[in-house]
């Protein structure tokens, strides 16, 4: 879970759209695409993180139960799952066959958020939500 989790963090997810940047053509498109979509996510994730501000599961006594590292005290929505759905999206979009792999590995790794204690379930659907609303405005803004 520890592994999976990382695919949705900013090396994996940044990195992806960056990698297929130098090809060109469709290639660097859906590289473009992918980038765009995280930066939207993003936004709208840290905007709500910062409205919301919904804490970590935590036992009773208040202390976080999180199996990793908390890049930060808030919960609701999930950025790692965001951005991986909007990497997943963007590349599905792109090209159809590509989610028979995309979308399941971001389903991962919304699942091993709430696995590791890190995210609510609300707060994996809401990211997942997010990350799809980046892509497709992304894609819509870029084609």
């Amino acid at each position: 879970m520890r592994w999976l989790t990382h695919l949705g963090g900013a090396r994996a997810t940044l990195g992806t759209g960056v990698m297929l940047l130098p090809f060109g053509g469709a290639t660097w498109q859906l590289g473009l695409t992918m980038l765009l979509a995280n930066v939207l996510s993003h936004a709208a994730v840290q905007i709500l993180k910062r409205t919301v501000v919904r804490a970590r599961p935590c036992d009773a006594g208040g202390n976080p139960l999180a199996l990793v590292d908390l890049p930060d005290p808030f919960s609701f929505p999930s950025g790692h799952t965001a951005a991986a759905t909007a990497v997943a999206a963007s590349a599905t979009l792109a090209s159809p066959s590509f989610g028979a792999v995309a979308i399941p590995l971001a389903a991962l790794v919304g699942y091993s958020r709430i696995k590791l204690r890190v995210h609510h379930l609300s707060d994996v659907l809401a990211g997942a939500a997010l990350g799809l609303a980046g892509a497709v405005a992304a894609a819509r803004l870029l084609h």
